[in-house]
């Protein structure tokens, strides 16, 4: 099984998926997803992988916004 979907995020696919969200700060993704903000800074210096099911839900909210309706 080789769905993107579910692989993990670097830290620039991370950051990417914030500006794409709107997400303007660690402590609005992290309330956005129910997380604490020293998780997500830990996400993004590359200290802590992103979990797989945030990568996936953060994938799957950018491909929504990107559909038509």
């Amino acid at each position: 099984m080789n769905d993107p979907l579910l692989a993990s995020m670097a830290p620039e696919e991370l950051r990417a998926a914030m500006r794409a969200l709107g997400y303007r700060t660690q402590a609005d993704l992290a309330s956005a997803i129910g997380v604490s903000r020293s998780a997500v800074s830990l996400w993004l210096e590359g200290k802590v992988g992103v979990p797989r099911p945030v990568a996936m839900l953060l994938r799957m909210l950018i491909r929504a916004r990107r559909r038509d309706f």
